[in-house]
């Protein structure tokens, strides 16, 4: 009984040191590369490629196997009356007949117009074609990672531009009440104040509604429960935004070369070009060695059972040609199928390149402009900060009336928008160009 509890004590501090560890895990601040690395391990898009992948390597192994010879054994019990052929001794008999058959029957394939090979290499193809998807589909997610992490990074900092304006906007309606109550403004003037900070309270609360649904996203692509706590690290403010060297040609010949589609959109063609190969050889004969161990046993023979098989066991060897003569035109069929989804392969393979390039064009495009608007962007800002400054000033001194001091801060909110805005797509597209190179993703 001391036993069973000391046991029971340890299983259940492991389990909560093992639920406590969870804990810590999913509560802690995720940077980008953590996850990226857990999505990698957990979502399940790429769990779904990978088990594709394990199909693919067990159907070549298959196909491997087919070469080999197989191996049966038979057994049979049969009851017969009247005239008939005893089954072991073939003699015409008019009795009551009891008979056993035993066996062991095995074939082999020697040729089979090479389909065998054939299917053997399409099959090692579908493999690679099954690994480079698997790529394709962790670089899917990376890439929705990189963008909802960025978008989630953006919503946050917008929670902060937009308290920041409710509460220069709440201590101007203080100010406004008591130069309403001084008699230096008009009511009018105090309730457009009070419009503001209420417009600004509905500001703050729609940043963080728009928070929570990116943090939402980003849980599902992490396959993280909604129960989980996810909050994420900020980026360095002092990074290099600007002024990134930009190589389009460069760009180009790498993602081509990187990228796992188009190396998937080549294999796609050799993969049906194994398979015309299979198709033409359905042309040609199929020889297959076949071979057979056996033994019997009647009823209307007098010796016992042990003695029947020994004498009656028998050995069988030949060889098995089969050749195709008319089958219904369906090996001609598959010929000209294979011819057409080779065509489809190559046209599939241009469609992919084209789709690359576009994306990466894109990309480069972006980030080329992105780098110019973030620069016009921040002047805006400052520009913007310095003007409400100002005008803050002057309202405090009952120079500026509160509509002047309103389109003042709504200006400055705009720029600040603007300018967060610019900062990460300029974020992104640099980031996806390193992706599109095979460079590692870093905030």
């Amino acid at each position: 009984m001391k036993l069973y509890i000391i046991l029971t004590s340890f299983l259940f501090a492991q389990v909560a040191f093992a639920q406590e560890a969870k804990t810590d895990s999913i509560s802690k601040v995720w940077s980008l590369e953590d996850c990226i690395s857990y999505a990698i391990e957990n979502n399940i898009t790429i769990k779904d490629a990978t088990l594709n992948k394990s199909i693919s390597v067990v159907d070549y192994s298959k196909s491997k196997s087919a070469k080999l010879p197989d191996l049966f054994g038979s057994a049979s019990q049969g009851y017969s009356s009247g005239t008939t052929i005893d089954p072991i001794t073939s003699d015409y008999v008019s009795d009551e007949i009891h008979n056993t058959n035993i066996g062991i029957n095995s074939s082999m394939t020697l040729f089979q117009g090479n389909q065998l090979n054939n299917q053997v290499k399409q099959n090692r193809l579908l493999v690679e074609q099954s690994v480079l998807l698997e790529e394709e589909a962790k670089n899917s997610i990376v890439i929705s990672i990189l963008e909802t992490y960025l978008q989630t990074l953006y919503s946050k900092e917008g929670i902060t531009i937009a308290q920041n304006n409710l509460n220069a906007s709440e201590q101007e309606v203080v100010r406004a009440k008591s130069r309403l109550d001084a008699g230096s403004i008009a009511l009018s003037d105090y309730t457009e104040a009070q419009s503001q900070a209420a417009t600004n309270k509905y500001n703050v609360i729609a940043a963080k509604n728009d928070y929570a649904l990116n943090i939402i996203t980003l849980k599902q692509l992490l396959e993280l429960s909604p129960l989980d706590k996810l909050e994420i690290e900020t980026i360095d403010e002092n990074m290099d935004l600007v002024n990134l060297e930009l190589n389009k040609e460069a760009i180009y010949t790498n993602a081509l070369d990187y990228l796992p589609e188009v190396e998937a959109s080549n294999t796609v063609i050799s993969i049906n070009e194994k398979e015309l190969d299979i198709a033409k050889g359905g042309y040609l004969p199929t020889l297959s060695l076949i071979g057979s161990l056996g033994s019997g046993y009647t009823s209307i023979n007098d010796n016992t059972f042990g003695d029947q098989l020994d004498v009656n066991f028998n050995q069988k060897l030949g060889l098995s040609l089969s050749i195709p003569i008319f089958n219904r035109n369906q090996t001609k069929a598959a010929v000209q199928t294979a011819s057409i989804n080779i065509e489809k392969a190559q046209l599939q393979k241009r469609t992919v390149e084209k789709e690359v390039i576009k994306k990466v064009e894109t990309a480069y495009e972006n980030a080329v402009s992105s780098q110019e608007q973030l620069i016009a962007a921040e002047a805006s800002q400052n520009a913007a900060e310095q003007s409400y400054n100002l005008a803050q000033k002057k309202y405090e001194l009952g120079a500026l009336s509160t509509t002047d001091l309103v389109i003042s801060q709504n200006t400055y909110t705009n720029a600040q928008q603007n300018y967060l805005q610019s900062k990460y797509l300029n974020i992104l597209y640099h980031q996806l160009l390193q992706f599109y190179q095979g460079n590692e993703i870093k905030l």
